[in-house]
């Protein structure tokens, strides 16, 4: 199989396979990386280990701070106590918040009512709302107001007044 046809099949898997936790399995919230393919993760008890990304995610799944893993443990670790076994994307963890196997501890911020009422018509004449595009955590949100400023009164305090020459 080739690299391509691997990062296709991997992507694929990551991105529309919906996993619940089975009963050896935790739902954690990663740190940071830590290097050699190791991530700080902490439990919903507040717990705080190591865990390895598994080889067939590596170089074609990318996880950063914030972000949700199931993780499953493993026997032969001291410092490395578990192995990622999937990442969990905002729909994914929507499915598991519906079926109530989300844990109670990892609450998710609440979206706007901005972002509730944007949505758009597709194409086809579908309504697909906002909440499914990607939303980059590393840059700080902004919320733009508008104001109830006039143009007219914006282009006369740019103008120059007599009295400015005066």
């Amino acid at each position: 199989m080739s690299k391509t046809t691997k990062r296709k099949h991997v992507t694929k898997e990551v991105l529309d396979g919906y996993v619940l936790p089975a009963e050896n399995q935790k739902i954690v919230k990663v740190l940071g990386g830590k290097g050699n393919n190791l991530h700080e993760v902490e439990t919903a008890e507040g717990e705080k280990y190591l865990v390895s990304m598994p080889t067939k995610f590596r170089k074609n799944v990318w996880i950063k701070r914030g972000d949700y893993v199931l993780i499953q443990p493993i026997q032969e670790g001291e410092k490395v106590k578990a192995e990622i076994f999937a990442i969990l994307y905002d729909s994914q963890i929507k499915y598991i918040q519906s079926q109530e196997k989300w844990p109670k501890e990892f609450v998710l911020p609440a979206t706007t009512d901005v972002n509730r009422e944007i949505s758009t018509i597709d194409t086809d004449g579908s309504s697909k709302s906002d909440d499914d595009l990607f939303v980059n955590t590393n840059r700080p949100q902004c919320v733009y107001e508008s104001t109830d400023h006039s143009d007219s009164d914006d282009s006369s305090s740019a103008q120059p007044k007599d009295e400015d020459y005066e």
